[in-house]
Formats: C-alpha cells, sequence, structure tokens
C-alpha cells in the first residue's frame, strides 16, 4: 500500500507506505527527503543508517533526514514510513509550533527512537486511519490536511521523545536550550568549533552549557560538536568518491594533515585506512 500526494508547481511531497523497502524507489521525489519509520509489525525490524545497524522493535518510531544514508537491503518485515520533503513541510520554518528540531530532527547525535506506550497506541492507529481515509479525498484541500495531520503527528512524536529521552530534571526552558544547541551545531560544524561560539548564539555561558548537558546526558557539549564534525568526515569518506584533501576542505581543515589527526583520534583510523575497511566490509 502507497500513497502520495505531490505538487509540482512547489515540488512538494507527501508519502505514506507500509513497505519503504518495496516502495522508496517510487515516489515522485527520492532526494532531500525527510522520513518517520513505524515499526508496525508484531516482530522486531533492522535496517541502516549510516552503516549503522538499526533495530525497531514493534510500536517504536524513528525519525531519518536527507543527511542520513539508510539502508533496507537487510530488512525483512514491513516498516511504515511516511516521507517528506521541505517544500510539503519545512520543519525549521515551523519550529515555533512543533519545536522539533534538535530532538526528532537534526542535532541530535543519537538516532531518537521512540516506543509509543500502550496507552497511548490507540491514539497512532487512529491517526493513520485518519491519514489513509485523507488520501482517498483528493480535493483542493487535501495537501492542507495532510500538512495538518504531519504536523499532529509530529507533535505526539516530539512529546513522547521529550518524555522518554529528557531527563525530568530539566525544565521546558532548559530543554529548549539543549534542543536548539543540538540544531545549531548541526548548522554550523564546519565553522563553529568552540562551546563559547554557541553559548554567544544562545545568549548562556559555556559553562551553563556544560553543567546543563552534565544533567542532560554523559557527552560534553565539546564532545557533540566534535561528534558531528566525525560524524559527517565518516559520511564523506564511506560514501563520496572525495580525496580526503577535498574532505578536509569541504569540513573547514585548513592543513589535510590536521584533518587526518582529527579523523584518527575520532575513529582510530586514518581516512584511508578507513575507506579501505568499509570497502571490504561490502
Amino acid at each position: 500500500m502507497r500513497f502520495e500526494f505531490t505538487n509540482p508547481k512547489m515540488g512538494s511531497i507527501f508519502g505514506l507506505t507500509e513497505d519503504i523497502k518495496k516502495d522508496k524507489d517510487y515516489f515522485s521525489i527520492g532526494e532531500k527527503t525527510i522520513h518517520i519509520l513505524w515499526n508496525r509489525s508484531d516482530s522486531p525490524v533492522c535496517f541502516k543508517v549510516d552503516e549503522i545497524e538499526v533495530t525497531l522493535l514493534p510500536n517504536q518510531l524513528v525519525t531519518t533526514t536527507y543527511l542520513q544514508k539508510v539502508s533496507y537491503k537487510n530488512t525483512k518485515n514491513q516498516l511504515t514510513a511516511f516521507t517528506f520533503n521541505r517544500e510539503f513541510y519545512c520543519i525549521s520554518d515551523h519550529d515555533s509550533e512543533v519545536s522539533c528540531n534538535g530532538i526528532l530532527f537534526f542535532g541530535t547525535q543519537d538516532l531518537p527512537i521512540i516506543t509509543i506506550p500502550q496507552d497511548q497506541l490507540r491514539k497512532f492507529n487512529i491517526l493513520f486511519e485518519v491519514f489513509l481515509d485523507e488520501f482517498s479525498n483528493p480535493d483542493v484541500i487535501q495537501g492542507d490536511m495532510l500538512q495538518m495531520l504531519l504536523k499532529r503527528l509530529i507533535i505526539i512524536c516530539t512529546r513522547l521523545a521529550k518524555e522518554q529521552r529528557i531527563v525530568k530534571r530539566l525544565n521546558n526552558d532548559q530543554i529548549d536550550t539543549i534542543r536548539k544547541f543540538n540544531f545549531l551545531v548541526d548548522l554550523h560544524y564546519k565553522e563553529k568549533r568552540k562551546v563559547s561560539d554557541y553559548a554567544d548564539l544562545l545568549y548562556k555561558s559555556p559553562k551553563t552549557l556544560s553543567n546543563l548537558f552534565a544533567i542532560y546526558n554523559q557527552k560534553s557539549p565539546q564532545q557533540i560538536i566534535q561528534e558531528r564534525l566525525a560524524l559527517e568526515a565518516k559520511r564523506l569518506v564511506n560514501f563520496t568518491d572525495k580525496q580526503n584533501q577535498e574532505i578536509a576542505y569541504d569540513l573547514g581543515f585548513n592543513d589535510p594533515a590536521h584533518f587526518s589527526r582529527f579523523f584518527r583520534k575520532m575513529t582510530g583510523y586514518s581516512p584511508s585506512q578507513y575507506r579501505e575497511i568499509r570497502t571490504a566490509a561490502v
């Protein structure tokens, strides 16, 4: 089962499928899309994100963006997916409404896997049925209706993510600071490498950020910045044909040797060694 709404004038797409592995190549637009993946089956579903194995248990969801490389090559069970692009619904422009950036999308270092509680499963299933019903009404306001439903899905997923991933000792302002920091790192990691750079953007002191993240998790703000840079470096080494020097300059390193030292520090391998290992594993 696959449904799709498109607006050719806007270049927008919103799609829904119960089997993303089977249908991913049949949507009108396959690039620059965001996915909400939901395991609606009774068994675990496995796939890879940036070559890392991910397992979704029944009634778990996860989000992926166009920055990530997702592979369903070894996926055996069906995986439901909502897919959309910026032209259909821009989460950055609507972040004040849904507050999802840095939690569900863009900026989280770990995949935001969300478990649907049993007492909320009915709400998700009803929303899914409403999506299906709306796709059967191709009128002039169908796109607006689908946007409203997607917005609701994002909001309830964000609420669950905050409950399940954010420690209770943080208030809403502190949570907002964390997610904004994550999002800003995702935007500026190539040119801003110091915690003080982001502290200035957030009108906080570096010490305030460090103390906040000490409560939130065990990664310091500096670790998050470095890991985001390393993640992009691994993606470029693994998924492009760019030479090491070119990758170094793309990531804001003035000296390729400095990039190589950074890469080895973060991965344990030189860029060339890492590429050889990944190639041999395919």
